[in-house]
């Protein structure tokens, strides 16, 4: 396998909230694809040196400020590229395309209408991801789970987990519709925890709402192939490399890794900590989160070693 070419991206956030790409010349490799602006590492320098040099060079901008998004590593036939990409939030200066190249503004959701190079797939999907996963946990009616869910994104939880025991259409879907009315009033995405045939029976019932599945370690081990059309956003549960690799393997679009710390739901499961997570997340190239004692305190930490963000029950529910 030829050497990794390290290489520094920038996702550089406007003021609207919109993202800026490039398009990549004719001659270059993938040559007439949009692209995430940024270069090669030089030897001797941090990514940030060179991601701060690379952006001043093609686009006239001064880095100010930036945080990890995600590290890709991805294999062309003919080379090999670790992206190491940073969410740019603050600069000074106004992009232009400094090498002749064209540049564009784009909102999030509408990144997927543009043509990237394979590498650069994983950052749409990370940039279109909240930090914070809200996983539900226990309550005692319907009325109460609605004022729980509520609450929580009235504190501004964008990514919600719909996880409830034996979950069943013929008890739930009332439960069910309120849910997906409450996160859709939000802006919220949803992601059902279940089996891929109940997924298919809820998409039936609500064929536009804006939800997503998320498949547990048993009902991923199941399958072997991507079970949804790429509509629909996949997540995968995963606690080891394998379970990593096989998630990956059926087109998962992100995981929960756990547990990094102590949990009280699962006392007996050993935590693996900071720097085996941080291990373990360099193996994936879709976005993870953080899973297993962590809240809110632990968002610098998580993100520190590669973690997209924090998903937790008692943080937040």
């Amino acid at each position: 396998m030829s050497k990794l070419i390290h290489v520094a991206v920038g996702a550089i956030v406007g003021n609207d909230g919109r993202i800026l790409i490039a398009k990549r010349p004719q001659a270059a490799h993938q040559g007439g694809l949009w692209e995430f602006p940024g270069g090669k590492v030089d030897a001797g320098e941090s990514v940030q040196q060179a991601l701060a040099r690379e952006l001043k060079e093609e686009l006239a901008i001064e880095v100010i400020a930036s945080e990890p998004l995600i590290q890709i590593r991805h294999h062309y036939p003919d080379k090999s590229v670790l992206l190491d990409v940073y969410k740019v939030t603050h600069f000074v200066g106004i992009p232009i395309g400094a090498e002749g190249q064209p540049v564009c503004w784009v909102p999030i959701d509408e990144l997927v209408s543009y043509e990237f190079p394979a590498a650069n797939k994983p950052i749409v999907k990370a940039l279109s991801l909240a930090d914070r996963y809200l996983i539900t946990g226990d309550f005692v009616d319907d009325d109460d789970f609605c004022q729980r869910l509520l609450k929580a994104l009235r504190q501004g939880i964008r990514l919600v987990q719909f996880r409830v025991d034996n979950l069943d259409l013929s008890r739930h879907k009332k439960l069910l519709f309120e849910v997906i009315s409450l996160t859709e009033s939000f802006s919220a995405s949803l992601f059902i925890n279940s089996s891929v045939g109940l997924f298919e029976d809820i998409v039936e019932l609500f064929p536009s709402a804006n939800i997503a599945l998320h498949l547990n370690r048993h009902n991923a081990a199941a399958i072997s192939s991507r079970p949804i059309t790429t509509r629909y956003t996949l997540g995968v549960s995963c606690h080891s490399e394998l379970e990593i690799a096989h998630a990956q393997e059926i087109g998962a679009d992100y995981l929960l890794l756990s547990p990094v710390k102590k949990t009280t739901s699962h006392p007996g499961a050993v935590p693996m900590g900071w720097s085996n997570f941080k291990a373990l997340v360099e193996l994936a190239n879709v976005p993870v989160y953080a899973l297993g004692g962590v809240g809110q305190s632990d968002l610098p930490q998580a993100k520190s070693v590669g973690a997209q963000g924090i998903a937790g029950i008692s943080a937040w529910w």
